[in-house]
């Protein structure tokens, strides 16, 4: 299993497979709209120009599960992103990432890399999965790890 087999839908409901990525660095990350987080995604976009042209993608998963900081429906989130931090990477249709209602993606990814302590389940908005360009999930970072941070682990796969 990778994350080449799995799913999901953009924020226009269209039906995406993690296969259209294949042989890319991945960046996924939960995001929200209301969290002490939120100005991290300057940072992802950052990342996101500086690297896209040499393989990078970021992928963004709005999540509501903590604290009911992602209140917004798809085309608020949309709208937020774009006006406020100019998000140009993928951002995907809201999920669940903990709990009996989790995407399978994130059921993978926290499987694959657990977080501190040995723990699977996420604890905040801005927990990051690096994929490396073969599907395989490389590295988990905390919400407090910035995007700035994660360059060195990026350039290694591209």
């Amino acid at each position: 299993m990778s994350v080449y087999d799995y799913s999901a839908k953009t924020l226009d409901g269209q039906d995406v497979s993690l296969a259209d990525y294949r042989g890319q660095v991945l960046l996924i990350v939960n995001t929200a709209s209301k969290c002490g987080f939120t100005p991290q995604y300057e940072g992802l976009e950052a990342l996101y120009r500086d690297y896209k042209d040499r393989g990078l993608t970021v992928l963004g998963f709005p999540c509501n599960q903590f604290g009911a900081q992602e209140p917004g429906n798809a085309e608020e989130i949309a709208s937020f992103c774009s006006l406020t931090y100019d998000v140009t990477f993928p951002m995907l249709a809201k999920i669940d990432v903990n709990g009996p209602s989790a995407h399978p993606l994130y059921a993978f990814l926290k499987k694959e890399q657990k977080g501190v302590l040995g723990t699977e389940g996420i604890k905040w908005n801005f927990t990051k999965f690096l994929i490396g360009r073969d599907g395989e999930v490389v590295e988990r970072f905390a919400p407090t790890t910035k995007p700035e941070d994660l360059k060195v682990a990026v350039e290694a796969l591209l």
